[in-house]
């Protein structure tokens, strides 16, 4: 199975949070591919340069290349299917993980319960 970690999820996989349990089994099964979007690194860094997460984006990437989660690029495919879906609520962020599952396809992991009104494809942890 393709898995793609939303911001909050890849987050919580990589500081081994407790939030995670649910879905861990998933992550590290050999036959599953974990995803983690060039839209989280992007969020990630906006959220720390205006000081709503303190993080280390270079440590962040790093660790999650050890753990074998790989980078997924935006896409103009990605950008084609943004302007197809319907607006659920206002983040931008999700918006664009919600086009790129739908658009690959792959499942998309997060806690955020909304993302859900969007396709079938999130798995809410």
């Amino acid at each position: 199975m393709r898995l793609l970690l939303d911001t909050n999820a890849l987050l919580w996989a990589l500081s081994n949070s407790p939030r995670i349990e649910p879905v861990r089994k998933l992550l590290l099964a050999d036959e599953n591919e974990v995803f983690v979007s060039t839209v989280s690194w992007w969020e990630i860094a906006i959220k720390t340069r205006i000081g709503k997460l303190e993080a280390s984006l270079p440590e962040l990437r790093a660790t999650a290349q050890e753990s074998g989660f790989v980078e997924l690029p935006l896409l103009g495919l990605h950008a084609e299917m943004l302007a197809a879906i319907p607006r659920h609520h206002n983040d931008p962020f999700d918006h664009m993980l919600v086009a790129q599952a739908m658009a690959e396809p792959m499942r998309l992991m997060t806690g955020d319960g909304v993302l859900a009104k969007y396709t079938p494809l999130v798995m809410h942890i």
